[in-house]
């Protein structure tokens, strides 16, 4: 961004506030964002809905920074001695920046980087639903959002079904591009549910994108083709091969601004691709359906490790903990099973939703060098956890995992994913199941519609009922799952390049070669999918260095 350009700003933000959509209209974006920030920032982000970044100077040197509630438009900033700097892409403005070996850490242990950090030092991103003022040379960051869950006390099953089908149809209606209307379908109900939207809003069916795989277990297009049948959708399929990767792993890892460990940015690239290569100029996807409305397995999980909270502490203290301390090493079955289910919930939220996080697991000094573990702090990323876990104050256990996802699973991960591997296509891209009304929606939806019982989308599924195919809504979650574990054991040119890629990484001192070895020798033969996913994030590492930071290695 030039400094002379007093205002940027990138996405599709909706005003509330009659005076600024009117300015919108007439003078633009960035004219109604200035009128906008101009006197309390908090507020008037508040009542601002749509995708967006701004990054705006008023007329006294204030700068402010801003970024929508799921943080689908990224800005990253850096303090300089000149004032504050910045951007899209944290790479961007990163000239002379070190990289963050702390950052680092938290790409393994997270797959990808939470904001605030990233693998630059002093660059950072806005993390979702905050703002940043910078002014007199001080900086402050602040959200201005924090979700409130407040359920309907007498809800309407009727009533509330009508409003979500309503609601889901206005947010197609304001994503989809009505020239050449198309979408992501893997054949779960996120996706299916938007192809079959579009179809209904324009009158037209959609043009809709699967991926399939080669891979026992991995393969379901065959609900794709469900769904498309269901709603006559123009339906493209494109199966992914090792050789596919070996082609698009380098370019996909070099296109992110730090490295990225999300598995499934490779079938989506390649479905996006083929979409590009229609004339296709937006995709819709279907991603926030889960993590809006309760469709992952662990807020069933979780709720089962919840009723340990409700035993009285002196029963927990005297007699359940001490017994599970005990005989969590039995072989008998049972008595196992129980003192690992003590030995679990006692963790408390949201420690126990990492219990099976892959590197604790594997172990820090098992996987890492000396040299790297004696710069790390291997607990901040349980204090990041903890911190968000905090923010949010209202909601039962379901609601509060929900808001913890909007920010690790969407806003750190998935959406950036989506919206990256899109853009390298060349493509723009859509989130209707993230509009702030339906976002709104959800927070007021009792967290026994979303999860009833060990039910998972109840409310989602029931008011579905009758559009989307009953074996839609009976079928397991799936997506664009890469069988990379599979293929890297038995592809011979993936596997060269995993290995390359992960003796190059010892190399630099990141990882321990012993380690590197055992990958390759034992472990992805005894549990490829397990192990595989380990050499994903080790891979996509190397071959982000490779391409950004060649000379970097840990010092000794």
């Amino acid at each position: 961004m030039q400094p002379h350009n007093p205002t940027w700003s990138a996405g599709a933000p909706r005003f509330a506030r009659q005076d600024l959509a009117d300015l919108q209209r007439t003078q633009g974006d960035d004219a109604a964002w200035r009128a906008a920030l101009a006197s309390d920032p908090a507020t008037a982000l508040r009542e601002i809905k749509g995708s967006f970044a701004v990054a705006t100077t008023d007329a006294r040197g204030r700068t402010i920074l801003a970024v929508d509630r799921f943080g689908i438009a990224s800005l990253c900033y850096r303090l300089t001695a000149g004032g504050i700097l910045h951007a899209p892409r944290a790479d961007a403005i990163a000239e002379g920046a070190e990289l963050n070996l702390q950052a680092l850490f938290d790409y393994l242990y997270f797959h990808v980087i939470p904001a605030p950090a990233t693998v630059f030092e002093g660059v950072l991103r806005l993390p979702p639903a905050h703002y940043a003022v910078f002014e007199a040379g001080q900086l402050r960051v602040e959200p201005y959002w924090v979700p409130r869950f407040e359920a309907e006390r007498a809800p309407s099953f009727g009533a509330l079904r009508d409003e979500f089908r309503s609601l889901i149809e206005q947010a197609v209606a304001r994503e989809v591009d009505a020239d050449k209307p198309a979408c992501f379908l893997s054949g779960g109900t996120d996706s299916s549910t938007v192809a079959g939207m579009i179809g209904r809003v324009l009158g037209k069916p959609a043009m809709a994108y699967s991926i399939g795989f080669g891979a026992e277990g991995y393969d379901e297009i065959e609900y794709a083709r469900i769904a498309a049948r269901h709603f006559g959708s123009e339906h493209h399929e494109y199966y992914v091969t090792p050789e596919d990767l070996v082609r698009a792993i380098p370019d996909v890892a070099a296109y992110y601004d730090q490295p990225f460990g999300n598995s499934s940015a490779l079938p989506a690239f390649l479905c996006a691709s083929v979409a590009r290569g229609d004339g296709v100029r937006k995709l819709l996807a279907g991603d926030g359906g889960d993590e809006l409305f309760g469709g992952n397995t662990r807020y069933a999980k979780q709720k089962i490790f919840g009723l340990y909270d409700h035993v009285p502490a002196a029963l927990r203290s005297g007699l359940l903990e001490p017994f599970a301390r005990q005989h969590l090493s039995q072989r008998v079955p049972l008595v196992k099973k129980a003192a690992s289910y003590v030995n679990q919930a006692r963790a408390g939220m949201p420690d126990r939703m990492m219990s099976y996080n892959l590197l604790d697991r594997l172990g820090h000094a098992e996987v890492l060098t000396p040299a790297l573990l004696a710069r790390l702090d291997t607990q901040a990323p349980l204090r990041h956890q903890r911190e968000q876990w905090q923010m949010v104050k209202s909601g039962t256990l379901v609601d509060r995992m929900l808001a913890y996802d909007w920010r690790y699973t969407l806003a750190d991960c998935d959406i950036p994913k989506v919206v990256g591997t899109a853009a390298m296509a060349g493509l723009d891209v859509g989130f209707p199941l993230l509009d702030d009304d339906l976002l709104d929606f959800s927070l007021r939806l009792p967290a026994s519609y979303k999860v009833r019982g060990l039910k998972l989308r109840w409310f989602f599924k029931e008011a579905l009922r009758g559009f989307l195919p009953d074996a839609i809504l009976t079928k397991k979650k799936h997506g664009f799952g890469l069988p990379f574990g599979v293929w890297a054991h038995s592809h011979t040119g993936l596997k060269a390049m995993a290995a390359d890629s992960l003796y190059s990484l010892a190399e630099r001192g990141v990882v321990r070669k012993p380690f590197v070895e055992s990958l390759f020798s034992t472990r992805l033969t005894e549990h490829a999918g397990y192990y595989g996913e380990m050499v994903w994030i080790l891979m996509m590492l190397e071959q982000w260095l490779q391409a950004k930071a060649p000379a970097f290695h840990v010092a000794e």
